[in-house]
């Protein structure tokens, strides 16, 4: 025989009463619809805390940056970090101008063009001969040696770079840190190139040989053109690369007038002592040309980023 229970709403606890023993009924169970929301509801809270901080850590020091370069010395020891500047000046601006930073930063810039189209030109070659010849014995070994230099970090070999480059007669001169550069930069470009054009049909690659079209036609006609956001993307991070590179230009370089913007910054730190707006201000113009570059290039960068990796 089965007992029916009838509950009864109590006011004044706001629970259920069993009409049978007077005692408060067990509450109910938040159902399973119920709990993935409240789950929901927590990850959203932490992804978006943990955003404003990863936001935080990233712009603080970008503005504590332009905000020093933009006082004077006396403010810089006389105001908050973080508070914009009561009499924002050009000063230091001026002041590094005057200087030699024109000659850094025409040697970062050559350094720099030069690593990248010569990495990106022998990148694309390479990566061209290993992708048509897929399958072959020498194919498979050419691509393993170079994934093996992803492993060998740039400090362990610095002593045999720098015999070399004595032995070439080439130290204290750009060629000296395009060379190095270029050769470090080849396993990773490379990677990256032979992962794009695997994804290139075969099919036009046959269609142009029935054509009568060559290897060279295929590469540059073909390969390259359909390649040419991945060969952006490699060339923003080459670049990127060589124009914060600082061992190559301190190990293989000593005059004044070979030095590069990230090696100079130390010289800048040394000559104005504790003028640190000045550094500062030569840190900010240091990064504007790399600015530009990847403003104009961020949607062939973006293209890169997001395809030729789907096998």
């Amino acid at each position: 025989m089965s007992t029916t229970v009838t509950k009864v709403h109590d006011p004044r606890t706001g629970t259920g009463r069993d009409r049978a023993t007077g005692r408060p009924a067990a509450p109910s169970r938040p159902g399973p619809a119920r709990r993935r929301t409240a789950v929901a509801r927590v990850r959203r809270a932490l992804t978006g805390g943990a955003t404003l901080l990863w936001a935080a850590i990233v712009v603080v020091p970008v503005y504590w940056l332009v905000v020093t370069s933009l006082r004077s010395r006396a403010d810089f020891t006389a105001d908050s970090p973080l508070a914009l500047p009561g009499h924002p000046t050009l000063d230091s601006y001026r002041t590094v101008l005057d200087g030699d930073f024109t000659t850094y930063l025409l040697n970062s810039v050559v350094v720099t063009a030069g690593t990248v189209v010569l990495t990106v030109t022998v990148a694309l070659m390479a990566a061209f001969a290993i992708v048509r010849g897929a399958g072959s014995r020498l194919s498979r070994v050419s691509f393993r040696l170079y994934l093996l230099g992803l492993a060998i970090p740039l400090q362990a070999v610095i002593i045999p770079v720098y015999l070399l480059i004595i032995r070439m007669r080439l130290y204290d001169s750009l060629p000296a840190i395009v060379l190095p550069s270029a050769a470090f930069a080849l396993p990773i470009t490379v990677m990256i190139l032979v992962s794009f054009l695997r994804d290139v049909p075969r099919s036009l690659f046959e269609a142009m040989v029935v054509d009568g079209a060559g290897d060279w036609r295929m590469l540059f006609s073909l390969a390259a053109p359909l390649a040419r956001p991945a060969l952006m993307t490699v060339a923003v991070y080459d670049g990127l690369q060589v124009w914060n590179g600082f061992l190559f230009p301190l190990i293989l370089t000593q005059s004044g007038d070979k030095a590069v913007l990230p090696l100079a910054l130390t010289l800048y730190r040394g000559q104005f002592g504790i003028d640190v707006p000045a550094t500062m201000a030569a840190v900010v113009l240091s990064t504007l040309p790399m600015l530009a570059l990847f403003i104009l290039a961020r949607r062939q960068l973006v293209a890169g980023l997001t395809a030729g990796f789907s096998k």
